[in-house]
């Protein structure tokens, strides 16, 4: 019987620190699967996925090297949701296939699959648990500004066309505080390290 290792899902609004919560799984050893990492890698030039984007976005949606145009694409899925599940439907196929071939081969206690729609996807059967990484909205607002060098009324609109807060509570089965400081954040996710050492070696 093949030994199948335990998947964690983490999540959490646009800037609410999902990045720096994997990193510090990272650290402690655990295999980090990154869907947003993937996706960068499949709108590269020359890549399948980029080729359906320039034919449904146009040829403008590229920048003048080739690459893909990520402001000008960001402000036009945010501007228009049906333009934003039209990016999601030549995307997440894809993206799911590579997930699956990457976590059969990254090994592992448990792995970490960050996956920032998660609570939109209502893919949470898909993992042994859901993580989520949690902000106050001001500060999510005030961290997403700053990150991005946006308007606060286009942050506010990027926070709005995602799933809400409640939603992301509702799903979760772990919560990572991100509004304080580091060593919190690293005593937190240490603890958690623990906690899924001992209970998901019994799902495997």
């Amino acid at each position: 019987m093949t030994h199948r290792i335990p998947q964690i899902a983490l999540t959490g609004g646009i800037a609410s620190g999902k990045s720096l919560v994997a990193n510090e799984f990272a650290k402690l050893g655990v295999p980090i699967i990154d869907t947003d990492a993937i996706a960068r890698a499949m709108v590269a030039p020359g890549q399948p996925a980029l080729l359906a984007i320039v034919a449904h976005f146009g040829p403008a949606i590229l920048a003048a090297d080739g690459t893909l145009n990520r402001k000008l694409l960001r402000e036009r899925i945010f501007q228009n949701p049906a333009e934003r599940q039209a990016l999601e439907a030549i995307l997440h196929p894809a993206i799911r296939a590579e997930q699956i071939r990457l976590a059969a081969t990254a090994g592992g206690p448990y792995q970490l699959h960050v996956i920032p729609l998660l609570a939109e996807t209502g893919n949470m059967h898909l993992y042994d648990r859901v993580l989520v990484v949690d902000c106050p909205p001001e500060v999510q607002l005030q961290r997403l500004i700053a990150r991005d060098g946006i308007s606060a009324q286009f942050a506010e609109r990027m926070i709005a066309a995602q799933a809400s807060r409640e939603q992301r509570f509702a799903i979760a089965d772990d919560l990572i505080d991100n509004a304080r400081d580091m060593a919190s954040l690293a005593a937190r996710v240490a603890q958690l390290h623990q906690t899924y050492l001992k209970g998901l070696a019994n799902k495997a």
